[in-house]
């Protein structure tokens, strides 16, 4: 069969196969166009979820009707000015959406340049252009995109239902707005309203924080530590969840590189070690992390889409992501989420919801009580005169005078002054405004954690030497893998050094594991160098055995404690970090605000 060259409609057929997955794919091109264009408000329509039609209208710069085109010929761009691929300063730049889209649709676009007099437009059906005819348009540009896939039938099986492909197109603007908090975006199905962002002026940080709050909801702006590191020339900045408020899949993690939504591995990984003394395994955190790099130092061209990048130090921005999250979750001190308190206040408001409405529904369900006992309950409220008349049988002695309650010591600290303890495990605290309610054993496992992991900074690792060295296999990868790793597993407690071809021989292990699986943990470390790049299994291993000592050495739940020993707890939580959770995320504390519980009792 002899060589021959594609036409070109087939050629953009082919690349509409890797640009446009679906409606949500052209929808992110075209979004991304717009924000090049310099625009302060996007607006989208689509029908069908997309596959009828797809109308994406800005107030950018707008085009010229020499320019409309070549705007739809495969790699025309005019973002690449000096056809440099390494510094890339806009969203989109490979000059393929267009045309792409054109070749597998019915495309129109309208545009009108700032400053015209009026606008020009231009349709591709199937890959064949028409000429640019005038048109009545504001300045800026329209495109409309009908009848999606219509000239390459066979990829329609593959699309979803009208509600799973608009909801992909909702996840792909938020994630767009995110990044651009000062430009106004809406999404509509045609007959009504599904997403609607104002635009954000002043203080960067502000907007960004407020238009995440409209995207992922008040209660992430709410608990949220703001976060600002720079290491090297990459710097990130960000909001991170606190760990109390997490959720239950990783779907709420957003990565951002130069203003570039995208999905990488690494940082999950990264985000993932932040949190991982700090949150149960079965939960995910909250977070938005934006990274600027110089452009010569990330790699945007790796994909078609565009929705991967590489780094090229990789291990660089992985560390400063963990770093800057565990200092600003350490910042936070004894801080909980919100919604605990929030979650709290349900329960209790349920409870009483079923409880009798009529306090003339009560009956006794235990003994009556001795008039000695009626004595010490009265003589504990205010002087009631009277009182030995008004119930009949009843013979008070003289009374006495109640001494007036000890003065209450000062209750500003952020924790409260301790009152009570309920069933041995749970500590009440009254604060200026309301009231707090600790557990005693999760507060106290945070507090041994960290004097653990101070003591193991301050002292290094203690090592075990292996009476026999354990010979591992791992095949000719693996082992070369952690023998790389030599010098940082050592760091860490580790010793281990090659052993042959496709082996490594386990000299020392760390103190602190005693008698652990050297087999099962450094093939798993061999797995986690090839994912990583580093040694994190250990650490995270290190951690583990840590959180379980402190377990065990913590304060238990059933042990009576002082006022003084409760007083003394809170104060240590007040100074220590990340003890607003214990060790597998749950939180140590719940706070009670005086108006909330006001309203319980239907006094507000």
């Amino acid at each position: 069969m002899p060589i021959r060259l594609l036409p070109p409609t087939l050629v953009n057929q082919i690349a509409a196969g890797e640009v446009v997955e679906r409606p949500a794919s052209a929808i992110k091109e075209l979004v991304e166009n717009a924000l090049d264009a310099g625009s302060s408000r996007v607006d989208v329509v689509v029908a069908e979820g997309g596959q009828a039609l797809i109308s994406v209208t800005d107030d950018g710069c707008g085009m010229e009707p020499g320019q409309l085109e070549l705007a739809v010929e495969r790699h025309a761009t005019s973002k690449l000015p000096d056809d440099d691929l390494v510094h890339i300063r806009h969203l989109g730049f490979r000059g393929e959406a267009l045309p792409s889209i054109g070749s597998v649709a019915r495309l129109t676009l309208t545009s009108r340049p700032r400053g015209a007099d009026s606008a020009w437009s231009l349709s591709v059906e199937g890959g064949v252009k028409g000429q640019p005819v005038p048109a009545a348009h504001p300045p800026g540009t329209r495109v409309e995109v009908r009848d999606l896939f219509f000239a390459t039938p066979a990829r329609l099986k593959f699309l979803k239902a009208p509600r799973t492909e608009l909801s992909h197109a909702v996840d792909v603007l938020e994630r767009l707005a995110m990044a651009h908090p000062h430009v106004a975006f809406s999404l509509s199905d045609g007959a009504r309203s599904v997403l609607k962002l104002a635009a954000h002026k002043g203080d960067r940080a502000q907007a960004l924080l407020a238009r995440l709050g409209a995207i992922i909801g008040r209660d992430f702006q709410d608990n949220a530590v703001e976060l600002d590191a720079e290491r090297d020339g990459v710097r990130l900045t960000g909001w991170a969840g606190l760990p109390t408020f997490n959720k239950g899949t990783s779907a709420y993690q957003y990565l951002f590189v130069n203003g570039r939504p995208v999905k990488d591995r690494l940082v999950i990984g990264a985000v993932k070690g932040a949190y991982q003394d700090v949150l149960s395994h079965d939960r995910h955190p909250v977070v938005a992390l934006f990274v600027d790099v110089p452009a010569d130092a990330v790699d945007v061209n790796v994909h078609p889409a565009k929705s991967e990048v590489r780094f090229r130090e990789a291990g660089l921005v992985r560390g400063l992501i963990v770093s800057a999250i565990r200092h600003a979750l350490a910042a936070a001190g004894h801080r909980t989420a919100s919604t605990v308190s929030g979650a709290a206040l349900g329960a209790l408001g349920a409870a009483a919801a079923q409880r009798p409405s009529s306090a003339y529904q009560w009956q006794p369900s235990g003994p009556r009580p001795s008039q000695g006992q009626i004595w010490q309950s009265i003589a504990a409220q205010a002087p009631m005169s009277g009182l030995a008349e008004s119930i009949p049988g009843l013979h008070l002695p003289p009374q006495a005078p109640v001494p007036e309650p000890a003065a209450p010591e000062v209750m500003d600290f952020p924790l409260g002054a301790a009152r009570a303890q309920l069933h041995d495990t749970y500590i009440v605290a009254e604060t200026r405004d309301g009231m707090i309610i600790v557990d005693q054993h999760a507060a106290h496992e945070r507090l041994v954690l960290e004097r653990m992991r101070l003591a193991m900074a301050e002292g290094g690792v203690r090592t075990q030497a292996l009476l026999l060295p354990e010979v591992v296999e791992l095949g000719e990868a693996g082992a070369n893998r952690v023998a790389e790793a030599a010098e940082i597993l050592a760091e860490i407690g580790l010793v281990v050094e090659g052993f042959g071809s496709g082996a490594v021989v386990v000299r020392e292990t760390p103190a602190i594991l005693g008698e652990c699986d050297v087999q099962s943990m450094i093939r798993d470390l061999a797995d986690d160098l090839a994912e990583w790049g580093e040694a994190l299994k250990l650490k995270e291993k290190l951690v583990d055995v840590c959180a379980t000592m402190a377990c065990h050495g913590s304060v238990r739940a059933g042990r009576r404690l002082s006022i003084a020993e409760m007083n003394a707890l809170l104060r240590q939580m007040e100074a220590t970090p990340l003890s607003g959770q214990c060790n597998h995320g749950r939180p140590t504390h719940v706070t009670l605000g005086l108006n909330d519980i006001e309203k319980l009792f239907g006094r507000r």
